[in-house]
């Protein structure tokens, strides 16, 4: 209203506080921007204008923590001395001639606004207008409208009927909907209102024809403004019902029109078709879905094709969004989780107003600049070239918060500082000065940026999408107010189950294969599955602490995934079922074939009779014929016989020659070969040996030999003669390749013989020393060879020649008896080929009748041999039409559980799929017809697939082949949840080679991906976080461009190959993915099971102890899963024969000889599957004997694993778990026995991981495991009972009892009544009262948990005691348990001394680093140098690098690893938690240094654990692979009195020449030590502050006194004690009395009579004697008392607090690690805020009004110090009081919605529910420990005192000390009236305290002088009233009270001091700095005794 003067606009918005600053640095510049520079300093507007500066907002800005709003800061420093500074300049600015005009809503933002600025201003309240207002101007607006559009005239005259119901139901509205924290955007102002109208200002004459009409059209835009926001259903009905009573309350006749609205209620621009934009009321869903489809074929065409379902909601958000964007400067907010639709409707609503969509892509390094530069090009597209665009933002292209403040700029007034550069705006001034002036206006600058920046406003339209899950929406719109205020806000909701069943009835009616019956059935089931999942989500999140979401996205993709699987099992089983009926049909085929065969075989059998008789005839012919010619061949027989006979014996001796001769031939071949190796270099090069070997000699002696001429046997054979004979190397060649072969001399080969004897004479021999040797020799050998057998040949040869001649004779003479056989053999032929001709004949027709033959027993052994698969095909045909059936209810089953089941652990995947949906599908009105039993598995996958993945090293267990089957079948990426990476190993080994394995970050990983979309490869994203890197969100959602041929990455289009697959893993436990993601992807939970671990473990174990026994199992199982493989191809294959198989196959005889080896085959492997089954039974048997100890070791993981909920540190990887176990079950001792040998394996398994994991925890928590670990092992072995540890963990004591026993509680009666229920412990509460005695000296004695109970409850059971002392003793607990512990597992599990460094090293290796979580006061490093020095790793060895991170070190650090991996250096790093950012990089560093790096090499990693688990930041990779170690200083005296020894060694006791005296103290030091550093558990009590006392305190003062031993000839005790008091030990402590405490134990420990052995360090612990250093740590074991407060001189009470509340700690801790199933959800009916305000309202009413000072001065007389202390007390008191009024005051507003809901109002509201003082309380209250209810009854006993003492100023009779805010003030108080009576100096004074005898009641009136005080503790002691002094405090009485105290002051030197302990006073048990005072008590026993029992007097307990 009053903004319309707006000069150049500066807002302030509020931002997170980076912004801030950066909004204050930003200020000075805006403000700067339309000045211009005058003379010297002076500032000013252009010329002799004014300048307003608009201030929108201004209590916007962040208030920071000093109270200070900076940028008002710099508006008051201008307004009070009109200058402010140039920041970079640093010189003063004075600014002229400007003013300031602002504006803020006091219903949001901080609600202060500085006073000192606000002096400046003349403030105007704006209230909302009145009703008459409103009335007038929109009944102003709307008749105007109504009037200038012609609207009919009963229309016009029913606008004030209309306004008034306008505006009734706006106050309704208002009223009745106000925001909370969850609906904090319930805010309805004028601008609903202005928007609504709006709306009705679209009408036209058209559209309104009757006053029904205009209030459809009311209804409608109500509706859109008010109920489109709204979050929940019931606010719907509520709002519904208001909406049509006060319709009907403000118009009659409306009953029609109401049940109209209610069935169909819509008006769009385009209810008429798109072309046309009118706004109309839309007919109906049928028309409305026609123009929609259109529109968005048509947008299909022109853009990214979108498959949207247009069901009744989508379109009306489509309505709803596109009548924001045709609304006047319209943005809308659309708020809903991912995959809701927002985005796809918002650009088909775009669409249809012919708007452009704009999106920012992000890419790498996007930051505000870039989005400044898309901004700036979006105004120019809008204000210049006026194309109207809407600029979509969701909330993943939010990478950085501070985009928003550019948003929330555009949204509320357009204007975005420094948003365009100074030139720019000139070009866009320039550009539209035209079209100003054709307005008829000024073109002055100012009115064309305004008409520009007013053009961008109506053409820019902002759509944000953003998701209401977590708190992320409700601060934005705290911190960007636009976002909310300047949006119409559409709220997209969770789909109702009608909603869902509708849209899945739609695409179902698009499904053929499914049955139009079942199909209401379908969408039924399918909705009921995503409604469940929901559910069961909750309790998951509950139970589990997992988030699981789905959205609609997840639902219609269940849907899409249902056709796909459909489709695809519908084709399988048809194919299937015609393979196998085709099968059937050829066995049948071929029995009809036999018949046909049997008639055809007889036709042949009579042909073949006839052709037999045929051919028998001719025989006898041909025989007659034949026997002539036989008689005349005899004698022509007999001739030939005699030259036959010679011609034999000719070919016989023939024969012998050359079979001789072929003998030969071999060897001479060889001798050639040996020639064919030897050529001219080779044997040069033989010719240059100098003096070859023997070997060689001789080969050139034989050579020399056999080549003599004439049988002249050279004498000299030497090499030099054979050098001679080789000279001429051709020569020589030519020589052995012509030689003579045939004629060797005799001499020659007689001085051969000796060579050839030689068994060195060989040629393989010889080829060793040289080649051409070897050839030589070869040559020799084989023509000696030849020559041999030649020589037998020869007397052959001659009398072969012999017979050739004879044979010559007598052939001649044969020549002439041939003549005449011929003559016979013609005849004889003619007859013979007539008789072969009728044989042949015979032989056909025979054959064919046994090929027939052969074919009927073919077809037979066909039909015969597959007789049992025809009956097997018959019925498997039936299955599959039975399946066939059932395949609708069957594929929904296993839709819904690849879709919804992945992410579910088993007990919820079992409880979903048979708890809920198979019910569910039975109870369906039109039942859907689905296997009975039905497992999902046998659907998706076979034996073979699941062998296959087994095989490629899947875990075995149904769980993660359930995962598998999913992770193969889902159609969105798989996404798998891995912590122990089991997954992934699968993963890689069966993609293999052909996996692309990216991280996200690492360098280049884009570039991998778009290669592999486009090679259609599978890329695997390992090791993801909780975000995902924006850039792949296109990929992710599989948004296909270009028709499903291209996605977008980043601002790049990749080609995308359909074959392309995604995998996504990560190795984080627990993540919590967004719903947008989990929409995306299928989430698939891999997290190892307890069996399917337990099995892997088993597996292990066996194969180390019975190797044999597991390699035979797994190859039984490689071979099992080999045989299903074979069987399922055999099968294949016999069905794949058969069906392609053509025509007369039974001719085919390999056909069916295939078929019967593959029927022979599969019978094989069936006996063999029998044999292995029988095997596998044997060894699962020998293998079940160690079962026990895996599941031990399976136990103890899951265990180990749940630590990280105790600690984030706490985190173990599988991997290394499974070292510790194999480590283990090396270790264990071996055993004949089985039972003992497996016995001792789950000792050793059980004590090796436990000294494992403890090394890595805090003391604290060590307890706490170890307890877990007995619980469990017990349960498991049911050796306990589940119920009775449930009650000694939860303790579910019974309220409201009061204890019958002085010795017991409430709480414990409670506790016993609890128990006295369980059957067990019936009548315990009746014993107890009834032998109250016994039972009392039980409960009281100082260690119960050693004695024995009373009566028959000492024979329960130790579980059983542990219950009851946890009620009688609380404090106990921890004893007990240890005991419980030790008693169960031994006495190894509760001791304390930790693990020798060295043993640790050396199981760390190159990828297994050590890692020392870092405590307070020690120094771990020390070790890692003490065994670098033993291995030679040192500084001045330059292979040790030590990094302390910091600023600047990273670098230093990474280059140190590099190195170090290399060369295998060692490397410390030390305190990684202080570069969080740099831990990434670490965490990849270690993973890529793990494989591959130098063995030496080490990685040593120091960082102090996180304060809160939310500041934890060390990744969990880095932690789960190395070896942590916790050095804590231990806890307990035992173990610290070791560990103080253990800095020492023999060495150091024997150093000092005065061994006695040095060794003494020595010890009484360490002890001291011990004591000082364990002191700290007993809290205040021990210490007042927390001090870091640490060895080197020790180990230094040890130095001193060895020197100041050797220097004096006395012991100086009094120097030493200073020394160590006040400087080694005492330089540590900052309170007076805890430096009094370390005095006294230095005098206590330290003093002369050491020597006389006379001093105890504690009772019962006196100084040892001179003994050795061994001798100590015995004297330790033997002689110190078992734990207790004794020790460090306090008394037992000490410690029952601190042990309760450890107690408490421990059990709560146990309860949270047990398997959680709590299906009794939340309980409590109100809600949050209902328990608030109840709170709340109590606190107001019952706080009293505020003091009045002024009348309470004035009614005080005279000023007396006490009355002064009763006025500072009531101006605290009204301090506390008025801040506790505002702050809930305002939060009160806030609950109701009248103000904007602020941090700080959130954190008041926490406290309230948390029933904790609320921080702005504490701040101006005095200290207190108590919780809130019991802190408001303490402040009003306060107030209340305070005021009967304000009421006459008298002192009260006894004044309540603890009832001050500042009780110093009154203590002083008492010596400054006693000094100004007596006129004393008040530094001459102290305060003398005589305790009384009397109670409060006793005071009836104050004393003369000083006062009497009570209401005081006494904490460590008590007071002893009948002695007058301290006493030793009674067992279990805290913190008895002090009677009456009477103080007065006195001088200082009356003071007695003698048998007096300075007590010193403290507010709260907190002591330290609530120190009040010191005050004096008698004492009969030394002070120091009071000293160090921490006694002290307390005001609050």
């Amino acid at each position: 209203m009053g903004r319309n003067f707006r000069a150049p606009q500066c807002r302030i918005e509020r931002h997170p506080n980076d912004v801030q600053r950066n909004s204050y640095q930003n200020l000075p510049a805006i403000l700067e921007k339309p000045l211009e520079k005058k003379a010297g300093r002076n500032y000013g507007p252009p010329g002799t204008k004014r300048l307003i500066y608009f201030i929108d907002d201004m209590n916007m800005p962040e208030v920071d923590t000093y109270g200070t709003v900076q940028p008002h800061t710099l508006i008051r420093q201008h307004l009070d001395y009109n200058h402010w500074y140039d920041r970079t300049k640093l010189s003063l600015k004075e600014i002229h001639n400007v003013q300031y005009v602002s504006c803020m809503n006091p219903t949001a933002g901080s609600f202060t606004i500085n006073p000192r600025l606000q002096r400046h201003f003349c403030v105007f309240a704006l209230s909302f207008p009145g009703m008459d207002a409103l009335a007038t101007i929109y009944s102003t607006i709307l008749s105007q409208h109504l009037k200038l559009g012609n609207f009919a005239g009963a229309l016009q005259k029913s606008t004030q009927q209309l306004i008034n119901l306008a505006l009734a139901l706006h106050h309704k509205v208002a009223s009745t909907f106000l925001p909370t924290a969850i609906k904090f955007h319930y805010i309805f102002n004028l601008r609903d209102l202005s928007n609504i109208f709006q709306g009705i200002l679209f009408s036209t004459s058209d559209c309104l024809k009757t006053f029904q009409d205009l209030v459809k059209l009311y209804q409608h835009e109500s509706n859109r403004v008010y109920r489109d926001k709204m979050v929940e259903a019931k606010d719907f009905s509520i709002f519904d019902i208001i909406q049509t009573e006060l319709v009907n309350k403000f118009f009659d006749d409306m009953q029609e029109t109401l049940e109209q609205t209610k069935n169909m209620n819509m008006y769009c621009h385009f209810a008429r078709g798109v072309g046309e934009p009118k706004y109309m009321p839309v007919q109906d869903w049928e028309s409305l879905n026609k123009i929609l489809m259109e529109a968005l074929e048509n947008y299909n065409e022109l853009n990214a094709a979108m498959s949207l379902v247009l069901f009744e909601d989508a379109m009306s958000h489509i309505c709803r969004i596109n009548r924001i964007l045709e609304s006047p400067r319209g943005n809308a907010l659309l708020v809903g989780v991912g995959g809701s639709g927002k985005q796809s409707l918002t650009r088909l609503a775009a669409f249809i107003s012919s708007l452009e969509v704009f999106q920012i892509t992000l890419r790498k390094g996007y930051g505000i600049p870039d989005l400044k530069i898309d901004l700036a090009n979006l105004y120019i597209n809008a204000g210049v070239k006026n194309v109207g665009t809407v600029f979509l933002m969701t909330d993943a292209q939010v990478s950085d918060e501070k985009f928003l403040v550019l948003v929330n700029d555009l949204l509320a007034s357009g204007e975005i500082p420094d948003l365009l550069p100074d030139e720019e705006v000139e070009n866009i001034i320039n550009n539209v000065r035209n079209e100003v002036k054709g307005q008829g206006l000024m073109d002055t600058r100012e009115n064309c940026w305004k008409f520009f920046i007013d053009r961008v406003r109506r053409q820019l339209k902002v759509a944000l999408c953003f998701s209401p899950v977590g708190n992320k929406l409700r601060v934005r719109s705290r911190k960007f107010p636009a976002v909310v205020n300047c949006t119409a806000i559409d709220w997209f909701h969770e789909w109702p189950q009608e909603a869902l069943e509708s849209v899945s009835l739609r695409f179902l009616q698009e499904t053929d294969n499914v049955d139009p019956t079942i199909k209401d059935s379908v969408s039924k089931f399918m909705a009921y599955v995503h409604i469940s999942v929901n559910e069961i989500s909750k309790s998951y999140l509950v139970n589990e602490r997992r988030y699981n979401y789905t959205t609609p996205k997840s639902f219609l993709e269940q849907i899409k995934l249902y056709q796909s699987l459909l489709a695809k099992k519908s084709k399988e089983l048809t194919a299937k079922m015609e393979r196998l009926e085709n099968g059937l049909e050829k066995l049948n085929s071929t029995s009809a074939q036999v018949d046909d065969l049997k008639a055809k075989l007889a036709a042949q059998e009579i042909e073949l009779k006839q052709k037999n008789e045929d051919a028998d005839k001719l025989i006898q012919v041909v025989g007659v014929e034949t026997e002539k010619v036989s008689k005349e061949k005899a004698i022509a027989d007999g001739e030939e016989q005699k030259v036959a006979l010679i011609a034999v014996e000719v070919t016989r001796t023939q024969r012998d020659c050359e079979e001789d001769l072929a003998k030969a031939e071999p060897a001479l071949c060889a001798a050639q070969e040996a020639l064919n190796t030897l050529n001219k270099n080779n044997l040069t090069e033989l010719k240059s040996f100098g003096t070859p070997p023997s070997a060689v000699t001789n080969v050139t002696a034989a050579v020399l030999v056999l080549t003599a001429l004439g049988g002249k046997v050279p004498k000299d054979r030497s090499w030099k003669s054979a050098k001679v004979m080789m000279a001429k190397v051709d020569g020589f060649l030519d020589c052995l390749i012509n030689f003579d072969k045939e004629n060797i001399h005799e001499n020659c080969l007689k001085a051969i013989q000796p060579y050839m004897h030689d068994p060195e004479f060989n040629p393989e021999f010889i080829a060793s020393k040289s080649l051409a040797a070897a050839g030589l020799c070869s040559w020799v050998v084989n023509i000696v060879k030849f020559y041999e057998v030649y020589c037998d040949v020869e007397p052959k040869r001659q009398a072969l020649n012999k017979a050739n001649a004879e044979l010559a004779a007598a052939q001649d003479k044969l020549t002439i008896i041939k003549a005449k056989i011929n003559q016979l053999n013609a005849n004889l032929a003619k007859l013979t080929a007539q008789f072969e001709q009728a044989t042949a004949d015979k032989l056909k027709c025979q054959q064919e009748a046994e090929s027939t033959e052969r074919t009927i027993t073919l077809a037979n052994r066909l039909v015969g041999g597959l007789a049992s698969e025809n009956v097997r095909w018959a019925e498997a045909v039936r299955n599959f039409k039975q399946q066939e059936s059932m395949l609708c209810g069957d594929v929904l089953l296993i839709t819904a559980f690849v879709s919804y089941l992945g992410y579910f652990t088993k007990k919820y995947r079992q409880d979903l799929m048979d708890g809920l949906w198979k019910p569910y599908l039975g109870q369906l009105k039109v039942p859907i017809p689905v296997t009975s039993d039905l497992d999902p598995l046998t659907m998706l996958t076979d034996d073979a697939d699941v062998a296959t993945w087994q095989n490629e090293g899947l875990p075995a267990d149904r769980m993660s082949t359930e995962n598998a089957t999913i992770l193969t079948n889902c159609e969105r990426w798989p996404l798998m949840i891995d912590p122990q990476l089991q997954g992934i190993k699968w993963i890689k080994n069966k993609y293999g080679e052909n996996l692309r394995i990216v991280r996200i970050g690492q360098r280049g990983y884009l570039d991998i991906m778009e290669h592999a979309l486009g090679a259609g490869e599978a890329v695997l994203i390992e090791n993801l976080e909780e975000s995902v890197d924006p850039v792949l969100g296109p990929l992710l959602g599989r948004e296909t461009i270009k028709k499903g041929r291209c996605i977008k990455i980043g601002d790049k289009e990749c080609e995308y190959n359909s074959s392309f697959r995604l995998i996504l893993h990560t190795k984080l436990a627990n993540p919590h993915y967004q719903p947008e993601m989990q929409a995306q992807c299928t989430l698939i939970n891999f997290t190892v099971t307890r069996d399917g671990l337990e099995d892997q473990l088993l597996a292990a174990v066996v194969s180390m102890e019975r190797p044999d026994l597991e390699e035979l199992k797994s190859n039984l199982t490689k071979q099992q899963n080999g045989f299903k493989i074979t069987l399922k191809t055999l099968e294949d294959n016999l069905l794949s024969r058969l069906s392609s198989a053509s025509g007369n196959f039974l001719g085919d005889t390999a056909l069916v000889e295939n078929l019967e080896i593959t029927k022979r085959t599969a019978a094989e492997i069936e006996e063999k599957v029998k044999e292995a089954k029988i095997t596998e039974l044997k060894i699962n048997e020998a293998r079940e004997h160690y079962r026990l100890a895996a599941g031990r070791a399976s136990l103890l993981y899951f265990i180990m694993n749940d630590l990280n909920k105790i600690h984030p540190m706490y985190q173990f990887s599988l991997k290394a778990f499974s070292v510790v176990f194999q480590m283990a079950v090396k270790k264990a001792p071996a055993d004949e026995v089985l039972k003992q040998r497996v016995a001792n394996l789950i000792d050793s398994i059980t004590f090796s991981v436990f000294q494992y994991t403890t090394r890595g925890l805090f003391e604290c928590d060590k307890l706490t495991y170890t307890a877990q670990v007995t619980f469990q092992i017990l349960l498991t072995n049911k050796e306990i009972k589940p119920m009775e540890l449930d009650f000694l963990l939860r303790y579910p004591a019974q309220p409201g009892v009061s204890s019958p026993v002085d010795f017991l509680s409430n709480q414990s009666w409670g506790g016993i009544k609890a128990l006295s229920n369980l059957e067990e412990f019936r009548n315990l509460d009746r014993d107890i009262e009834g032998s109250a005695k016994r039972w009392k000296k039980f409960a009281e004695s100082e260690c119960p948990e050693k004695e024995k109970f009373p009566q028959e409850w000492k024979s329960k059971t130790t579980l059983q005691q542990l219950c009851m002392m946890r009620a009688l003793r609380p404090d106990r607990m921890t004893y007990a348990v240890r005991d419980f512990v030790e008693e169960k597992l031994g006495s190894m599990y509760v001791v304390g001394r930790s693990l020798d460094f060295s043993t640790s090293f050396d199981e760390s290796g190159p990828a297994i680093p050590m890692f020392f979580i870092l405590s307070p006061g020690v120094d771990p490093l020390k070790d890692v140098e003490r065994q670098g020095k033993k291995l030679g790793f040192t500084f001045d060895n330059k292979n040790f690098h030590n990094v302390s991170l910091g600023q600047g070190q990273e670098a230093v650090a990474e280059q140190a690893l590099d190195l170090a991996a290399k060369e295998g250096h060692w490397v410390i790093l030390q305190n990684i938690h202080l570069v969080a950012k740099w831990l990434s990089n670490l965490e990849k560093k270690m993973e890529q240094h793990s494989e591959g790096s130098h063995e030496s090499f080490r990685v040593f990693i120091s960082a102090e654990p996180a304060p809160s688990p939310d500041g934890h930041i060390i990744p969990q990779g880095i932690l789960e692979n190395s070896i942590k170690i916790t050095n804590e200083p231990p806890t307990g005296m035992h173990a610290n009195l070791h560990k103080s020894l253990d800095n020492f060694n023999q060495d150091t006791l024997e150093m000092c020449t005065r061994e006695n005296e040095f060794k003494s103290i020595l010890f009484a030091l360490c002890y001291f030590h011990a004591v000082v550093a364990e002191r700290r558990k007993f809290g205040p009590q021990g210490w007042n502050r927390s001090y870091p006392f640490n060895t080197g305190d020790l180990t230094i003062s040890v130095n001193v006194l060895y020197n100041y031993l050797e220097a004096n000839a006395k012991v100086p005790y009094d120097d030493l004690r200073y020394l160590f008091g006040e400087i080694m030990y005492g330089g540590h402590i900052t309170d007076d009395w805890d430096r009094r405490l370390c005095r006294t134990y230095l005098e206590e420990f330290i003093k002369p009579e050491m020597m006389e052995g006379e001093v105890l360090l504690a009772a019962g612990f006196p100084l040892p004697p001179d003994l050795d250093y061994n001798g100590y740590h015995q004297y330790i074991d033997d002689l110190l008392p078992p734990e207790s407060p004794y020790l460090y001189g306090l008394h037992p009470n000490a410690e029952i607090g601190f042990l309760t509340l450890t107690s408490e700690k421990l059990f709560r801790t146990i309860l949270e690690m047990q398997p959680r199933d709590s299906s009794g959800g939340e309980g409590g009916g109100t809600t949050r805020e209902e328990k608030v305000k109840a709170t709340l309202d109590e606190v107001m009413e019952r706080l009293p009004e505020e003091f009045n000072i002024s009348e309470l001065m004035s009614k005080a007389e005279e000023r007396t110090p006490y009355i002064v202390v009763a006025f500072q007390e009531c101006e605290r008191m009204n301090t506390l009081t008025s801040e506790i009024k505002r702050s809930l005051k305002e939060l009160d507003l806030g609950l109701k919605g009248e103000l904007t809901m602020t941090n700080d109002m959130e954190n008041l509201q926490n406290a309230i529910f948390f029933d904790q003082v609320p921080d702005s309380w504490n701040k101006r209250a005095y200290p207190s420990m108590a919780g809130l209810a019991n802190w408001f009854v303490d402040l009003l006993s306060r107030i209340k005192e305070l005021e009967t003492w304000t009421s006459d100023f008298a002192l009260p009779s006894a004044v309540w000390l603890a009832g001050f805010f500042n009780p110093q003030s009154f203590l002083t108080a008492i010596m400054q009236s006693m000094a100004r009576r007596n006129e004393w100096p008040l530094d001459k004074m102290c305060l003398q305290c005589d305790v009384t005898k009397k109670n409060r009641e006793d005071c009836s009136s104050p004393p003369r002088e000083g006062a009497y005080v009570y209401g005081l503790f006494m904490e460590g002691a008590r007071w002893d009233s009948q002695g007058g002094i301290i006493a030793d405090a009674r067992l279990k009485e805290l913190t008895p009270t002090i009677p009456v105290i009477f103080i007065k002051a006195i001088p200082v030197d009356k003071q007695e001091t003698r048998n007096m302990y300075p007590c010193p006073v403290y507010k709260t048990r907190l002591r330290g700095p609530t120190y009040v005072w010191t005050f004096n008590l008698k004492t009969k026993e030394k002070p120091s005794k009071w000293v160090l029992a921490g006694v002290s007097i307390l005001l609050q307990i």
